[in-house]
């Protein structure tokens, strides 16, 4: 009996393999892939921008960034002005979006690990392996292909 309901577990398993899976959110439901990825994007950067208001730059300014880039501004007025205009205004939506959220505080002073592995597996990333023992300082010159003096060379193509 047992053995009976594992083999139709596992076939019922299998055809939901072939089966693109669907999840709900808020808004509606969405076609995902058999790792739960969306087949279509759920949202975009641009949907969510056109909610903010549009800043404007003034031509004083946009001089200005011109300088301070050490760059020259196009002439006011032509097609290429305005195209760099609106590029520009919408970086700063972009940068003006991303200062209203609000993010809580937390008492972690440090970076976030941003690993994605689980806790406690993988590789340890604050010691090295060591093959030859514990080789430090000058000794490592021993594994350079070139050196001269206590010193690392290396070869570049441009004289000094």
């Amino acid at each position: 009996m047992l053995l009976h309901s594992v083999r139709q577990a596992r076939r019922v398993w299998r055809r939901s393999l072939n089966v693109p899976l669907q999840y709900s959110t808020s808004r509606a439901t969405v076609e995902t892939d058999k790792y739960g990825i969306p087949l279509t994007p759920t949202w975009s950067v641009q949907e969510l921008l056109s909610s903010y208001p549009a800043p404007s730059i003034s031509p004083a300014t946009f001089k200005r960034l011109h300088e301070l880039s050490a760059l020259l501004p196009p002439e006011e007025g032509t097609p290429e002005y305005v195209k760099l205009k609106h590029e520009l205004e919408e970086l700063i939506k972009l940068v003006e979006a991303t200062k209203l959220i609000k993010v809580e505080e937390t008492g972690n002073v440090g970076i976030p690990d941003g690993r994605v592995i689980a806790e406690g597996s993988g590789i340890p990333l604050d010691r090295t392996p060591r093959e030859d023992g514990d080789v430090r300082g000058r000794d490592l010159l021993s594994y350079a292909s070139r050196s001269a003096n206590g010193m690392y060379v290396v070869e570049t193509d441009r004289s000094r």
